[in-house]
């Protein structure tokens, strides 16, 4: 049996996606092109309307390319129209994240007796679903509905997962949840676990005596506490000293309408803490541009808190109206020209941070991971040329010049 996993969305889609093909590959699975496989498995994102929308030409593009495989849609955007996506037709099956494990057991059995097939998973960076779910309610999100309830897993079974991905030789592991900074074992929130997930890996070294490192995906403002920001301050790069923050938007206005729980000066204040205790920090951001009533004056202050903060990377996003959301029925939606041209003032903004905090850090050392022959990822997220001679999975120890950094990838 051949099979194929298109993935949207976000990075916790990436891990659930990577363990799909995990599982089918350990049941004696094939991977295959889209067009071969007998089996394809399309995880959905939902995030915003047009996120929305780049799903249903995905699941649409699979039917078409592919005339006879069974087509399984999971994800988010199943998770609030499962309809739209079995009327496209007879072979698709929806099913909830829940029933993935219970679908995988089911091909298993139909491989009953095959080989375990091997695949190319990366030795370099992996990423470790540690949280899932969110009890936020931002008025363009609908994440929350598709995901339910923040819930969080075990501490135990987290640090198994991550030891054995260092045992095999992962040097970066991406700790990822939809609500990561909301971790929660009992009393131990993210700030412990990534001790003990330090602890529970210093004995697993590579052949210069270094052990693996960890890296925050994503995590809200007001989740980064002391506790935290002294984990970042003291593990002497074992926790990369790079967060992503996402600010959304820089006007307390529009803040309070989008009910983010923080204003622009709380987010300027976490913001001069973190540098405070960790000045070589890089952050990065989100921003949405052209929400519903956005003034000029409050898309400058978005400009401007951006430009304060330094950003070293500013993911921009247009406003894009999700049905089913608050934001989206609101009557004073941005025209889709305004939205754009901020959005490109906003990318403009963003790469001139991005080469003036690579700028900023030319001449010193920082431990990266090969991610391929040539091309490596810093700790503070920027990729840069690397010895060709340098395994792919393997730490180099890089000085950072000026015509050294790559154009990013992504990943």
């Amino acid at each position: 049996m051949r099979f194929s996993v298109v993935n949207l969305g976000c990075k916790v889609n990436r891990v659930e996606s990577d363990s799909y093909e995990a599982a089918l590959a350990a049941a004696g699975a094939a991977p295959a092109p889209l067009p071969e496989a007998d089996v394809i498995i399309v995880n959905t994102c939902t995030v915003t309307g047009e996120a929305e929308k780049k799903t249903r030409k995905a699941v649409r593009g699979a039917l078409n390319r592919n005339p006879q495989a069974r087509v399984i849609v999971t994800g988010c955007a199943a998770a609030i129209a499962p309809d739209a996506f079995a009327s496209m037709s007879e072979r698709v099956r929806v099913v909830p994240k829940a029933g993935m494990d219970a679908v995988l057991a089911d091909i298993g059995a139909e491989l009953d007796g095959a080989a375990a097939c091997q695949i190319g998973a990366s030795r370099a960076r992996r990423g470790v679903k540690v949280q899932d779910g969110c009890d936020n309610a931002c008025t363009y999100c609908i994440v929350h509905v598709a995901r339910s309830r923040a819930r969080s897993m075990s501490a135990q079974q987290v640090m198994r997962e991550c030891a054995e991905l260092a045992r095999t030789g992962v040097r970066e592991i991406v700790l990822t949840g939809i609500n990561l900074g909301t971790y929660r074992d009992g009393v131990l929130d993210l700030a412990a676990l990534l001790v003990q997930l330090m602890d529970a890996t210093a004995h697993l070294v590579d052949d210069a005596g270094r052990p693996c490192r960890f890296r925050i995906s994503s995590v809200e403002p007001g989740d980064v506490d002391d506790a935290l920001i002294d984990v970042l301050a003291s593990a002497e790069g074992r926790v990369c000293r790079h967060l992503h923050l996402p600010l959304q938007s820089g006007s307390s206005a529009v803040l309070r309408q989008m009910a983010r729980p923080y204003d622009s000066a709380g987010f300027a204040d976490t913001v001069a803490r973190i540098v405070r205790a960790v000045p070589t920090i890089s952050l990065s951001t989100d921003a949405i541009a052209g929400f519903p009533g956005e003034t000029d004056a409050d898309f400058e202050q978005t400009m401007q808190l951006v430009r304060a903060v330094g950003f070293s990377k500013v993911h921009v996003f247009p406003y894009s109206e999700r049905k089913g959301t608050p934001a989206a029925a609101r009557a004073d939606q941005v025209p889709f020209e305004v939205r754009a041209q901020r959005a490109r003032a906003l990318r403009q903004l963003s790469d001139e941070l991005r080469e003036a905090d690579f700028l900023a850090r030319c001449g010193r050392i920082e431990r990266c991971v090969v991610a391929e022959r040539g091309r490596a990822r810093t700790e503070s997220y920027h990729e840069v040329r690397a010895d060709g001679s340098l395994a792919e999975g393997s730490f180099a120890d890089i000085e950072l010049v000026r015509d050294g950094r790559l154009p990013d990838t992504g990943a």
